[in-house]
């Protein structure tokens, strides 16, 4: 998906590994999905040795993604389908 890639560009490696620490597996795949084997691979690696991280710093890392992706949506760089009245048919 074009939108998760765009997001990934612009997030630091480290920050995005903090963030997925605490995620359900179906999101990881998700992100692994949509980057090189490379990248998908040293971001495995970087879950894995990183060891325990505190939930603050989970959720901080967490709310800087999502300040990412409002930026990028206020760009109109993406588009973020929510449903509801403004959809498209």
């Amino acid at each position: 998906d074009r939108t998760i890639q765009r997001i990934i560009r612009e997030v630091d490696m480290k920050e995005l590994a903090k963030a997925l620490k605490s995620t359900q597996e179906s999101m990881r795949t998700a992100v692994y999905r949509n980057m090189s084997s490379r990248a998908a691979e040293m971001l495995q690696d970087e879950l894995e040795t990183m060891g325990p991280v505190r939930s603050d710093v989970v959720s901080r890392a967490q709310r800087g993604i999502v300040n990412i992706v409002r930026r990028l949506e206020e760009q109109e760089e993406i588009v973020i389908n929510r449903g509801g009245e403004n959809e498209t048919v």
